[in-house]
């Protein structure tokens, strides 16, 4: 199979009816380092985008001023893709090193992950990038409280992205902040009117290219920063953002073990896993990164960050507690590492 890290990236703007991820978009495009990317939406009346649009390439492409293509998802998300991976191999639409799908409002991004990492022919072509949360910095905490897409959606992102924050009062836009961590500790939070959108840090750097490995890792060391006592072990209704250490190395085989039955088992309420461990027999760091039940292929960060030589996992689960996880992973390390007193527990039951 092609080395995954030169495979094309599908990054994914998502957020609540109403929060601005079609702002988000339109700012972004006009980036130069997204002149050659491609864009799927929904349908193109929904989308804000005429002002930028310079010509008809066919009814459902369209060709941007800075050289991005946008097409609209007129069926299924894979017929899509495979139709704009032929076209632009045959030349007839330009090259374009990543794709930006924005979806609607209401929409769960979890099959949108699947999609694109289960499905035999875009595997071969496309992977995952990172998954980018717009929330309304004035509608967010009652979407977050009300809807449990809004929610989900705040609780798998890769970076979330606060909109409206000139609009709202401070103290409204610190409790957003707040339920935000308590949901999401590992992904940054950033203000769209007092910090602007980077475009490297929102969708070109991700845990596939050496400037976001080391974005990523120096954002779950700072959240997560102080050893064994999480700097986030709270929760939000049901939702629980919490990190285990590990002072000893773990074994690869037993851990993979481990995470393919717990993912089986409760995928549907493992929101969120990503990690850095230390692998026996490994110098440097492997990282992981999961969406339910889709899993990134694990890649190598260059060196460990700091002497500290512990691993570290970041879940992001929805009933789901820490102990049951923990006493669980403890069981594998028991058995791939017995002690003369050991006593393994039942796996991820």
């Amino acid at each position: 199979m092609t080395q995954y890290e030169t495979l094309i990236p599908i990054n994914v703007i998502t957020g609540f009816l109403g929060s601005g991820k079609t702002t988000v978009l339109a700012q972004l495009l006009r980036a130069p380092d997204l002149s050659d990317t491609a864009v799927l939406i929904n349908e193109f009346g929904e989308v804000g985008l005429d002002h930028q649009l310079i010509e008809h390439a066919e009814e459902s492409t369209l060709l941007l001023e800075n050289g991005c293509l946008c097409c609209a998802i007129r069926g299924d998300l894979k017929d899509a893709l495979r139709t704009l991976f032929s076209r632009c191999a045959r030349g007839e639409i330009p090259q374009f090193k990543r794709v930006v799908i924005e979806t609607s409002g209401l929409a769960d991004p979890v099959p949108i992950a699947y999609t694109i990492m289960a499905e035999p022919v875009l595997q071969y072509h496309f992977r995952l990038g990172n998954i980018v949360t717009v929330v309304d910095a004035v509608t967010g905490a009652d979407a977050l409280a009300r809807y449990p897409e809004s929610e989900k959606q705040a609780a798998i992102a890769d970076r979330i992205v606060l909109s409206k924050t000139d609009l709202c009062e401070p103290g409204d836009e610190a409790t957003l902040r707040a339920k935000l961590a308590e949901i999401n500790s590992a992904a940054p939070i950033i203000d769209a009117v007092r910090d602007g959108l980077d475009a490297d840090a929102l969708l070109t750097h991700d845990i596939y290219t050496p400037e976001g490995k080391r974005a990523a890792i120096d954002a779950w060391l700072g959240e997560q920063d102080g050893g064994h006592e999480d700097a986030h072990a709270a929760h939000t209704a049901d939702v629980s953002s919490f990190c285990l250490w590990f002072d000893e190395a773990l074994d690869w085989t037993a851990f993979g073990i481990w995470m393919t039955m717990l993912l089986n088992r409760h995928g549907d309420r493992v929101l969120r896993i990503k990690g850095m461990l230390n692998v026996e027999g490994v110098a440097d760091p492997v990282l992981i990164n999961g969406v339910q039940h889709v899993v990134h292929p694990p890649t190598h960060l260059a060196g460990w960050p700091d002497t500290d030589r512990r691993s570290r996992i970041v879940f992001i689960t929805r009933g789901l507690s820490r102990a049951r996880i923990e006493a669980s992973l403890a069981a594998f390390n028991a058995l791939a590492n017995p002690a003369p007193s050991g006593r393994a527990g039942v796996a991820a039951e």
